[in-house]
């Protein structure tokens, strides 16, 4: 199935960094206005997907070529229809782009040692064309901002689909859930302050090693095993922690701080701009057993409710769940990693591993028993009844199963005809030149005037 033309630029990645074997003399490969295409834009990109374990191709330097000559023609458009890209928004792209390159290289002081340049001048030197970048998905997503697909459209598309190009929907299931934490007391918070009260005092006043307290009592998974060691930049971290992290000096350790998290201790490494790195212990406030115990109650009074009939499942969802998430959603789970409400096996061994076992030899409607369940994203334990919602059997897509997936395709395939269309009615207004290296190609739109 086609897929919505995609704006790809290879900025602050890896292969961008790397340097090809052999000598590649690079050279103008094309011009859409007064813009230029090097030969080294399509190298690299090609360099990624190598590293990727694509085969590269004569047709993929050719779909590469188009791509970036689109890329030129969508920001040409853009600049002339005033579109607005803020300084926020390019931030916000090259600090993800940024983050990326730094969890592939190691950190950021090696990212700098690599390149050569310090982050803000890495940043500076990228801006403008992370900005083109932003600008030509706004201009896209402008052209296709009203493009629907009727149920008409979506039964012809299926129908005009080959039949090799069906795709096969492997098992999918959806679920239900009834989820009760304990609460969280001020006895509980004043707890866990306490504790990272003593464990900051045996630092600042007993002289232990701030990334040994770090490894042996800090909650926090992600840094502990690293002695608590953040690398951040400014709008990364939530606005207490990052607050108190610039008020300090190097080497300076912090009061303590609450966040959503729990209680912290931040001691600042270093600081560069809005880059910085810090170590930090949290504590987080753990329930009473007594609190569990209630919650456990609570779920085997719900359960037993159930298995009565004196309740129904949407009740016992109000009732009984204090879930955010799913409390106002009868319960549903919705798979994170798709934004839909079914999951496939690869989706759950990696979000919710615990939910395929307790429900592997259950039928559509059945429950389970009230189990202990840890919410992987919060790091909070709570008691939970999970409903085995539907189960959808291994198939060819159809219409009556998958209809919204098909839906999907059908508007994706819907909007590149439009920008296809779009596209080729601007051509003619723009100067155009490729180098003659890829005038064998076959675009999809008219870049290239054919003889009569």
């Amino acid at each position: 199935m086609n897929k919505i033309l995609s704006i790809s630029f290879c900025l602050l990645s890896v292969a961008c960094f790397t340097q090809p074997t052999g000598k590649v003399v690079n050279k103008v490969v094309a011009q859409v206005g007064d813009n230029i295409i090097l030969l080294s834009d399509i190298e690299n990109q090609k360099l990624q997907a190598v590293q990727a374990g694509v085969e590269t191709t004569r047709e993929m330097e050719c779909a590469i070529l188009e791509e970036l000559m689109m890329g030129e023609l969508l920001v040409n458009q853009a600049k002339l229809d005033s579109l607005v890209v803020s300084d926020e928004q390019v931030d916000a792209e090259m600090e993800n782009r940024l983050r990326i390159i730094e969890s592939k290289i190691g950190s950021r002081q090696k990212l700098e040692e690599f390149y050569g340049k310090t982050i803000n001048q890495i940043k500076e030197e990228f801006r403008e064309q992370i900005k083109d970048k932003i600008l030509a998905q706004e201009m896209q997503q402008k052209i296709v901002a009203d493009v629907t697909v009727t149920p008409k459209e979506v039964a012809e598309f299926f129908k005009s689909l080959p039949k090799d190009s069906i795709p096969y929907i492997n098992m999918k299931l959806s679920f239900q859930q009834i989820v009760n934490y304990p609460s969280i007391t001020k006895a509980d918070k004043l707890r866990a302050y306490n504790e990272l009260k003593e464990i900051r005092e045996s630092i600042v006043v007993g002289g232990k090693s701030f990334e040994t307290q770090a490894r042996i009592n800090s909650d926090d998974p992600g840094s502990a095993p690293q002695g608590g060691k953040i690398e951040a930049s400014r709008g990364m971290m939530v606005p207490q922690f990052e607050a108190a992290a610039f008020q300090l000096k190097v080497g300076e350790i912090s009061e303590i701080i609450e966040t959503t998290y729990g209680y912290h201790i931040i001691k600042l490494i270093s600081r560069k701009g809005d880059d910085y790195v810090v170590q930090h212990i949290l504590e987080m406030p753990e329930f009473s057993p007594d609190a569990i115990n209630q919650s456990a109650i609570k779920m085997d009074s719900c359960h037993q409710l159930l298995k009565e009939n004196k309740i129904t499942w949407d009740d016992a969802v109000i009732r009984f769940s204090n879930d955010d998430l799913t409390k106002q959603n009868k319960g549903i789970i919705t798979n994170p990693i798709t934004g839909d409400q079914t999951w496939d096996m690869e989706d759950l061994n990696q979000v919710d591993q615990q939910i395929y076992l307790l429900t592997d030899a259950m039928e559509k409607g059945d429950y389970t028993s009230p189990n202990l369940y840890v919410d992987i994203y919060e790091r909070k334990q709570g008691i939970r009844i999970v409903r085995l919602m539907e189960r959808y059997q291994p198939h060819l897509a159809n219409l009556k199963d998958d209809y919204s997936l098909i839906k999907s395709a059908a508007e994706n395939d819907k909007k590149q005809r439009i920008i296809t269309e779009w596209t080729n009615s601007k051509i003619g207004n723009a100067y155009i030149r490729i180098d003659k290296q890829f005038s064998g190609c076959e675009f999809k739109s008219n870049w290239i005037t054919k003889p009569d």
